[in-house]
């Protein structure tokens, strides 16, 4: 049992006590377990007097004597404190009289620790929770508690959890069993072991905080608006954030006005700029900062575009006239610019501008013919790269002459005179000429004469420095003819003389370039011909001319292009000719005509030819004769002869061989091209032998075969002198002789032979004229002794088998040599052939054949197989069918089907099972033991099936079965499916004000909420005089819940939503605020008479103001007491500004008590107040301090706490 110890509060002197005195005064006591705390607070009246208790004290009659009661026993007194709360055993004890206090408590925890086995049991334990700052975390468990009032302690590692002092950190729940602690506005520092004691159990989980880096999950993005629209830019920040958030315009702090409008969401992640009414100058850079955080953009600015209400007009004006044209524009705030033809004519004097408003006029004196033209004018404005432009002409008009007599085209040679005349109908006209479009001033040998309307140009002498197109301009009047200089083509005699007495000569494959000079005007036609042939441009001819000379090209040129060469060059005035000889030389053509064998035998062979029909354009000088052997690719030269002759006689052959020869003629420029002649035989021919048959293999061993072979068909006109053997390894192609001397017998034992290696052998036949074509090659043979066939195949059973497979296995033969493979062949029932299973041998004692038919019944038989031979089959005794061993239906369960499934609604529900028997079982699907029928969409298979809903709804919501069913059995599977979705928001919604101060809400229950046991509440409230909701409670899981803490006579909304684990529902509001009433003071006065006394004082404070402290977001009420006569006026100031008259403060005076409230304070609201009563005596003064922290400021409330603790008094709300 405890010691019981009472502790005082004394003062030194109670007549000595004051109103400094008051306050709110706290006892604490503290050991390892928990710490105890009562506060109570000293109030001291009156005006100041010293109080006499002696006086206050009243006399008292002697009391009764008390009638003497049982006194209770032990056990009497276990059964009523079992029942009764802790902290109220020793008042009880001491009600009964009962004095063995420590006694009765120990045998109370003994009594309790065996009940408490039975009394607390534990359903569901506490579970490891990882979460991310600024969370919510909630641990949860499930007890079975035998009494209801059992304690339960939280620890987090070694240090109880003060809930009811963590202003809101911790709390806990209660929900039927289930135990909930939550844990708000989690930090790094929230990590660790949390530990729940309840009776004798000690439940613990770990909490792990993951702190995320604060980051921009959108950037700001370039932004491009119309002017006079509103731009808004938008960042989301990954969490909620405590540094100063500054939004920066062209590097300098924006300031909140009615142009900028900065907000930031109710989750304070959004932060939102908007900038009304943009106008140019607002174009720039705009920034958000966030500590070290920089998020930038640029803001740009389409212009409104600039219209033309009235356009510029077309004019016609006459000479000397005055124009006028103008135009009105949209808007006054534009630069405008004028031009003519394209031309900026702003600035030039000879124009007058008039600005007026929106208008804007151009005007032209005394216009004459060059003010004609295009005139626009180009509106532009700042930070628009367009130009406005509207455009019209400008028609200067005047008096024309006509032309009476024109110009006519003249022709005349070189040094002749010429003239130009033009009549017009006026002699007062002046006139121009031009000569290809340049007026006619100081022309040499020219002269412009004007003899009244007769208008001449004369030309003493023409040269080629006057041809050209004359043209005479007077005014309105215009007349134009060509001068030309007529002379014939002429060629110089000289070139004519040189062309006719020297041919052109040209190797073959060169280019010929002939040029010949010429004059003549106009340029006179030049034409080419060879031999009376005109020439034309292609890709060996050119054709070139200019107005001196004329080339014909001729590039790689052959023997053709030899022969008679002529040019014609012709004109209006006369033609001219020149003919030259073109002489292309190159080797000649080859020998005419087949050649003509005059003599063949054994010992020479004599031929015959005639001369080439080309000698190439030179004399032919020799011929060369040269020969090869038939199969042969080399030529040998054996003679050579002179032009003269075309004879040759080739005595150095051998009798039998055939020969071809080839004849070749040699001039100056090389040797021709050959003439060849056909195979010709010195004497009668003689071929190698034919080819002999294939070689046979026979006696094989380990060191010697037997080769043997049969003769050729055909010797080739002599006798076979023998054979040549050769040998090969088998994959090469490298043959080796086996014998050096040729073998007469057409039988032969190879020899040296490398035991285990295979060989191939051929054969070749041998005559006079040489070894003819070598045999095929024999079958590969190894070289060792000969193997044994295997024996019978033992024991052939079937392993496993499937609807498209059966496994084989089997047993080596006991008898015969190693088999190398196995030969594997089945038959089908309806079959009578056997066919193999494999191409090549099966190297294993087991195989699965594939690809048969389901349900078909096969035999197969096997034998086995080396290089001996082939054994003899074994046979199965009987058929197999194709189809897996009978089994009843049996669920593939795996982690990713599971028996409860919680599906969000407009998503897909995909339900896959994987199952096996034989034979394949029918699958059924069920919903709450119903066939399923409708959206869904189901796949069957042999081994699977899936059941899916594209678009799931919360009706779908309930328990599938899967049922399979075959004839060896059945299986089922159950899924539990519930379909989450926000849920449905509550309905008529009212309220009440049962307790003053207060409102009681009532609402019908959502639907949802005994669907979901996540289904709860969130109640908030919101002052009508504000547009931000504050929560008056979370986690509410009825339908009535009391908002307490309202201000009297302050209006409030209030807002019902439902919340689950998908999100919130549409918010229930009240449609019209609701009135707190202020309570009126009833009193009663009774009124003595007196004598009147002067009452009249100077005001003084007898309970001062105290400074306060107050988390965001919460009211803070600051009051203090005075005494004054007569009656003062109260004045509240917030550091040097009067704030009485403010209505978001809320202040009363009453019995000379002042009290001022300040509503859902925010950071801002900190400072010092002061309150200053005045009356006609004079004022008093009393300030205090107040300071407004945040929730998650945990340096504060450590502070705070610090000093309750010491009990130095601030006010903490």
């Amino acid at each position: 049992m405890a010691n019981i110890k009472l502790y005082f509060l004394l003062f030194p002197q109670l007549k000595a006590i004051t109103a400094d005195d008051a306050d709110n005064y706290k006892c604490t006591a503290s050991n390892n377990h928990a710490d105890a705390i009562y506060t109570f607070s000293l109030v001291v009246g009156g005006t100041g007097a010293q109080m006499d208790f002696k006086k206050m004290l009243k006399k008292r009659s002697v009391p009764a004597p008390k009638t003497e009661k049982r006194p209770i026993t032990e056990e009497e007194m276990l059964k009523i404190l079992s029942g009764a709360d802790k902290k109220d055993y020793e008042r009880i004890c001491a009600e009964h009289g009962f004095t063995d206090f420590r006694g009765i408590l120990k045998k109370l925890k003994e009594m309790k620790k065996k009940v408490d086995v039975e009394m607390v049991k534990v359903l569901k334990p506490l579970e490891d929770i990882e979460a991310k700052v600024d969370t919510t975390v909630i641990f949860d468990t499930i007890l079975e508690l035998r009494d209801p009032n059992t304690r339960l302690m939280w620890f987090k590692e070694n240090e109880m959890l003060r809930i009811q002092y963590s202003l809101g950190k911790y709390e806990m729940k209660q929900m039927g069993t289930k135990f909930m602690l939550y844990v708000t506005g989690v930090t790094l520092r929230d990590s660790g072991i949390y530990r729940l004691e309840v009776g004798d159990k000690t439940l613990t989980a770990k909490l792990n905080v993951i702190d995320e880096p604060l980051k921009f999950l959108t950037e700001l993005k370039p932004l491009r608006v119309t002017e006079r629209q509103t731009a808004v830019f938008e960042v989301r920040l990954s969490k909620k954030t405590d540094l100063p958030v500054l939004w920066k315009v062209k590097g300098k702090e924006l300031k909140r006005d009615e142009k900028f409008d900065v907000s930031v969401s109710e989750d304070g992640l959004t932060y939102t700029m908007k900038i009304k009414d943009v106008r140019h100058s607002d174009i720039g850079d705009y920034s958000l900062c966030i500590g070290d955080m920089v998020a930038s953009t640029q803001l740009f600015i389409d212009r409104i575009p600039i219209k033309f209400v009235s356009n510029l007009k077309n004019t016609r004006v006459k000479e000397k006239g005055k124009a006028r044209m103008e135009c009105e524009l949209s808007s006054k705030d534009v630069f405008i610019k004028w031009l003519k033809d394209g031309k900026d004519v702003t600035h030039n004097p000879r124009y007058t501008f008039l600005r007026e408003g929106k208008r804007a006029e151009i005007i032209i004196e005394d216009c004459d013919l060059a003010d004609s033209g295009e005139y626009a004018i180009v509106a532009m404005q700042e930070s628009d790269a367009h130009e406005y432009v509207s455009s019209a002409n400008l028609t200067v008009d005047e008096r024309f002459a006509t032309v009476k007599s024109g110009m006519s085209d003249i022709q005349s040679p070189t040094g002749s005179p010429a003239e130009f005349s033009v009549v017009l109908n006026d002699e007062k006209v002046e006139g121009v000429w031009l000569k290809d479009g340049k007026e006619v001033t100081d022309m040499k040998g020219i002269q412009i004469v004007k003899q009244g309307a007769v208008h001449k140009l004369i030309f003493d002498k023409v040269g080629d420095e006057h041809e050209g197109k004359y043209t005479f301009m007077a005014k309105g009047a215009e007349s134009e003819a060509v001068l030309a200089i007529a002379d014939p083509p002429v060629i110089d005699p000289n070139v004519l003389e040189l062309l006719g007495a020297h041919p052109v000569t040209v190797k073959a494959g060169h280019t010929a370039t002939i040029k010949i000079p010429f004059k003549g005007k106009p340029m006179p036609k030049a034409t080419w011909y060879k031999d009376g042939i005109e020439m034309m441009d292609d890709e060996r001819t050119k054709l070139e001319k200019d107005s001196e000379s004329t080339v014909l090209i001729l590039h790689k040129c052959v023997r053709e292009d030899s022969g008679a060469v002529m040019l014609r060059l012709k004109s209006d005035c006369g033609t001219a000719i020149a003919n030259l000889h073109l002489n292309v030389v190159d080797k000649p053509k080859p020998p005419q005509g087949k050649v003509e064998f005059l003599e063949r035998t054994g010992k020479c062979i004599k031929m015959k030819w005639k001369a080439p029909r080309d000698n190439g354009g030179k004399q032919i000088t020799n011929f060369i004769i040269e020969r090869r052997l038939v199969g042969k690719k080399s030529w040998i030269k054996v003679g050579e002869v002179d032009h003269t002759t075309t004879c040759f006689t080739n005595n150095k052959v051998e009798e039998g061989r055939a020969y071809q020869f080839r004849i070749r003629a040699v001039n100056a420029e090389g040797v021709s091209d050959p003439l060849e002649t056909e195979e010709v035989f010195a004497g009668e021919p003689i071929e190698p032998p034919g080819m002999a048959s294939q070689p046979q293999v026979a006696d094989v061993s380990k060191e010697a075969v037997t080769v043997t072979w049969s003769p050729p068909s055909q010797d080739g006109g002599a006798a076979v002198m023998g054979y040549i053997i050769e040998r090969r390894k088998k994959g090469s192609n490298i043959w080796v002789p086996v014998n050096k001397e040729l073998v007469q017998d057409t039988k032969y034992k190879v020899e040296g032979l490398v035991e285990d290696m295979e060989y191939e052998f051929r054969v070749t036949a041998v005559n006079r004229a040489g070894p003819g074509t070598p045999s095929t090659a024999s079958n590969s043979v190894f070289a060792k002794d000969p193997i044994r066939a295997p024996g019978l195949v033992k024991d052939l059973h079937v392993v496993d088998s499937s609807n498209s497979s059966i496994s084989l296995a089997w047993e080596k033969p006991e008898h015969g040599d190693e088999p190398s493979g196995y030969i594997l062949e089945m038959r089908a029932d309806d079959a009578k052939d056997w066919t193999k299973c494999t191409k090549i041998p099966i190297s294993g004692t087991n195989y699965t054949v594939g690809g048969l038919q389901e349900r078909m019944k096969y035999f197969f038989r096997i034998r086995a197989v080396n290089e001996g031979g082939v054994g003899e089959p074994i046979e199965l005794d009987q058929g197999v069918l194709a189809m897996p061993p009978p089994a009843p239906p049996k669920f593939n369960i795996n982690a990713k089907l599971k028996n409860q499934m919680v599906v969000r609604a407009g998503t897909a529900l995909c339900i896959h099972v994987t199952f096996t028997g034989s034979p394949p079982p029918t699958v059924t699907w069920l919903k709450d033991g119903i066939p399923t029928k409708g959206r869904e969409t189901i796949n069957k298979g042999k081994e699977h099936s899936q059941f899916l809903i594209s678009s799931s709804h919360r009706s779908d919501s309930g328990v599938y079965r899967i049922q399979l069913r075959n004839d060896y059995g059945e299986a089922h599977y159950d899924v539990n499916v519930l379909v989450a979705d926000f849920p449905r928001p509550p309905t008529n919604l009212k309220l009440e004000e049962e307790v003053p101060n207060t409102v009681t809400l009532k609402w019908d229950h959502t639907p949802d909420i005994g669907q979901d046991e996540h289904t709860h509440y969130i109640i908030l409230k919101r002052d009508a005089s504000t547009a931000t909701w504050f929560t008056a409670a979370d986690r509410v899981f009825g339908n009535k819940y009391t908002v307490t803490g309202l201000l009297p006579g302050r209006k409030y909304f209030f807002r019902v939503i439902a919340q689950n684990n998908i999100g919130d529902s549409d918010p229930l509001d009240s449609k019209e605020p609701f009135v707190i009433a202020k309570e009126k003071e009833h009193f009663k006065l009774n009124m003595k008479e007196y004598v009147r006394k002067d009452l009249s004082l100077k005001p003084e404070f007898v309970v001062p103001l105290k400074d306060h402290s107050v988390c965001r977001g919460h009211d803070c009420t600051m009051s203090c007491a005075f005494v004054a006569n007569p009656q003062p006026q109260v004045s509240w100031y917030k550091g040097e500004v009067k704030i009485s008259e403010n209505p978001k403060f809320w202040q009363t005076t009453a019995n000379n008590v002042c009290t001022l409230t300040i509503p859902t304070c925010s950071l801002k609201d900190s400072g010092e107040y002061t309150l200053v009563v005045e009356n006609s005596l004079g004022q008093a003064k009393c300030k205090c301090k107040l300071f407004v922290f945040d929730k998650n400021d945990k340096i504060m409330l450590d502070s705070l706490a610090e000093r309750t603790a010491k009990g130095k008094g601030k006010y903490i709300m």
